[in-house]
C-alpha cells in the first residue's frame, strides 16, 4: 500500500467515522426531546443539517448491504476484442472465456452461474489464471466447475498466490490442463494457439518460456499477476491473460480501485490493455480475498471474461455473445 492510498483510506475512515458519531448524536438528541416534552429545534439549517446526515448514514448502509449481499452475486460476462494478422481475413472470431479469483468457500456461490455462463458464450478455449480456494472445504464445489469447464473447451490453468496455501489437488482428473512454467498447444480452425502458463513462484520467466513458442502460433501468456507483462519482450507475445487484481473489489466511481495491484508501478485493474504492444487483459474474478478481510464488492461486479479474436481490418460488431 502506498502512502497516497494509506492516506486515502484514512480520510474515508475518518469522514465515515464522523458522519455515524455525527448522526448518533442528532437520533440521541431528538430521542432526549421526545421522551423529556421538548419542542424540535427551528432552526431551519439544523433540520436540514439533521436530515442530510441521516440520509448519508442510511445511504452508508445500504451501500454496505449492497456491497454485501449483493454485487458480490451479481456476475457479469464482459466482451473485448484482440485483432491479429495471424487470423486470416474474413475468418471467424477464436472466442477464449478467462475465469479468474474463484476464491471458493466452504459453500458455492456464484460457482454454477459461472460454469453456465461461460457454456452460453460457446468458446473455443477457456484459461483460468489461478486463486482458487478460501477453504479447503471448498476443493470439491471448486473441482465440480473445472469439471464444467473442461467439457465446455479445452481449458488451461494456472496456480495464483493464495493457491500456495493448500496442499490439495486442484485439477487432476478434471480434465483441466495445468500450466506449470510450461506450455500446451491446441488449433482453432486452422489457427495455432500456444498457451504458456506462469503459475505464481514458477523459476521460468515469461521471457524464457515464450522463446519456446512455436513459430508462426499465436502466442498466450497466462499468468495470475498482471505485471509479469512487464517482463514481455516485444514481438514475443500475441496475447497476455490475468487476474489477481478483483477491479479492486472495493471501488469508487470515477476513481477506481481503493487499493491498488502492485502498489507501485503501472497499475492494471480490469479490461483491455496495450503493454509495449502486448494486449493484455485483466479479469476482475469471480470471489473476494479470504481470510479475514470482509467479503464485499462494490464498483466491481464479478466478471468471465470474453475475448474474442478477430482479423486485423475486419473487426466485428455483433450482438454478444
Amino acid at each position: 500500500m502506498t502512502s497516497g492510498q494509506a492516506l486515502l483510506l484514512m480520510l474515508l475512515a475518518g469522514a465515515a467515522f464522523a458522519l455515524y458519531f455525527t448522526a448518533a448524536l442528532m437520533l440521541l438528541r431528538a430521542l432526549v426531546r421526545r421522551l423529556t416534552g421538548r419542542p424540535p429545534p427551528a432552526s431551519r439549517l439544523f433540520l436540514w443539517t439533521r436530515r442530510a446526515v441521516w440520509s448519508l448514514a442510511a445511504l452508508g448502509i445500504l451501500g454496505l448491504l449492497y456491497a454485501r449481499f449483493v454485487e458480490p452475486r451479481w456476475l457479469e460476462v464482459t466482451r473485448v476484442e484482440v485483432a491479429t494478422a495471424k487470423l486470416r481475413a474474413g475468418a471467424s472470431p477464436v472466442r477464449i472465456a478467462l475465469v479468474s479469483d474463484l476464491h471458493t468457500e466452504s459453500f458455492p456461490r456464484l460457482e454454477p452461474r459461472v460454469a453456465a455462463a461461460v457454456a452460453r458464450a460457446r468458446p473455443d478455449l477457456i484459461l483460468y489464471a489461478g486463486d482458487s480456494l478460501n477453504a479447503a472445504e471448498g476443493l470439491p464445489i471448486f473441482r465440480r466447475l473445472m469439471e464444467r469447464l473442461a467439457a465446455t473447451a479445452p481449458t488451461f490453468a494456472v496456480r495464483g498466490n493464495w493457491d500456495g496455501l493448500f496442499h490439495v489437488d486442484l485439477f487432476g482428473g478434471t480434465g483441466v490442463s495445468e500450466l506449470k512454467g510450461g506450455g500446451a498447444e491446441v488449433k482453432v480452425r486452422g489457427l495455432r494457439l500456444w498457451i504458456g502458463g506462469v503459475p505464481v513462484g514458477s523459476p521460468v520467466a515469461p521471457d524464457r518460456l515464450l522463446a519456446t513458442a512455436p513459430p508462426g502460433a499465436f502466442r498466450i501468456l497466462l499468468c495470475h499477476w498482471p505485471d509479469e507483462v512487464a517482463a514481455v519482450k516485444p514481438g514475443t507475445c500475441d496475447l497476455c491473460c490475468a487476474g489477481h487484481t478483483h477491479g479492486g473489489q472495493i471501488a469508487l466511481p470515477f476513481h477506481g480501485a481503493l487499493l491498488k495491484f502492485p502498489p507501485e508501478g503501472p497499475h492494471y485493474e480490469r479490461g483491455l490493455y496495450q503493454v509495449g504492444g502486448v494486449p493484455l487483459v485483466v479479469t476482475r474474478g469471480i470471489g473476494m480475498e479470504g481470510g479475514e478481510v470482509p467479503r464485499l464488492r462494490f464498483c466491481a461486479r464479478p466478471e468471465v471474461s470474453i475475448i474474442d479474436l478477430v482479423p486485423e481490418q475486419s473487426r466485428i460488431s455483433a450482438d454478444f455473445p
